[in-house]
């Protein structure tokens, strides 16, 4: 009896490594180039971040990722949003962190009465960015959902990922923002929204943009009002500001049925051995 508890408690202590290195060190990021033909050789630099279980599957043609597409915001490099991208990456999604701008573009300008403040050329380049990223990135994940895609999107980034969900709804499943400011929600109900909104008197979303309670209980879209600053939703922020966004983030996958944590592995071909048949494989001392 005494032996079967201790082969238990080495199982449940492996299971505890496993999920530790699931969680952070077997995570596989890599930062890809790439350079848009169509738009005068544009640098376009993404970070791809997979679980590395899942991409073996994948290339094996076991499964398909489902993809999370991640924009920056203004003046934050692609590279800032780490708690994010290992909170779906942990979970078996394939994460793409795009940057959206460069050194050599005309820098962003606010111009009062105009739509979206005159941010509409910055929200297109970024489309453009995603659409690009994705047929690249087909080549070298062709087993991932690109038909199926979540967005996530911090302030410019936020307001990239809104206007990309109205323009190529078909192609959008779910969308998390981080203080989006001038692209008002979808609101249509096809698209489950998720928003963190910062308490932040310098960064006020425009008139319009954040629904009412009403049309955020009839579309699905969750709304959470948090006392956080705008600039601290990224990797900028407190251990306690990423910590509650991300346990956020999996309360929103789970309530919409996907878990895939780590220990979520593919189920076996033959069944577990018991306790009492783990016991027994162990000589005695």
């Amino acid at each position: 009896m005494k032996r079967g508890i201790a082969v238990f408690a080495s199982a449940a202590a492996l299971m505890g490594i496993f999920y530790f290195s699931a969680g952070k060190w077997a995570i596989h990021h890599s930062t890809v180039a790439l350079a848009d033909i169509l738009r005068d050789d544009r640098d376009v630099t993404v970070e791809v971040s997979v679980r590395r279980d899942r991409e073996m599957e994948a290339i094996a043609e076991m499964i398909e990722l489902p993809v999370v597409i991640l924009s920056h915001g203004n003046t934050v490099k692609h590279t800032e949003y780490s708690f994010l991208t290992n909170t779906f990456a942990a979970r078996g999604y394939l994460v793409v962190s795009i940057q959206h701008d460069l050194s050599t573009d005309d820098p962003m300008v606010t111009k009062a009465g105009e739509e979206y403040v005159g941010r509409r050329s910055q929200y297109n380049r970024g489309i453009a960015n995603i659409l690009f990223t994705i047929d690249a990135l087909k080549k070298v994940y062709p087993n991932a959902d690109y038909r199926h895609l979540t967005l996530v999107g911090h302030s410019n980034g936020g307001d990239i990922s809104m206007y990309f969900a109205k323009l190529h709804p078909e192609l959008v499943k779910k969308v998390v923002t981080l203080d989006n400011l001038r692209v008002p929600f979808v609101t249509d109900g096809r698209v489950k929204i998720l928003s963190f909104r910062s308490k932040d008197p310098q960064f006020k979303a425009d008139p319009g943009v954040v629904p009412d309670d009403e049309t955020c209980a009839k579309a699905g879209i969750q709304v959470v009002r948090t006392e956080f600053q705008h600039n601290d939703l990224s990797d900028r922020g407190s251990d306690q500001v990423k910590g509650f966004i991300g346990s956020t983030v999996d309360d929103f996958l789970n309530d919409l049925g996907e878990d895939d944590s780590p220990f979520n592995m593919p189920r076996p071909s033959k069944p577990h051995p018991t306790i009492d048949q783990l016991a027994a494989s162990v000589p005695d001392r």
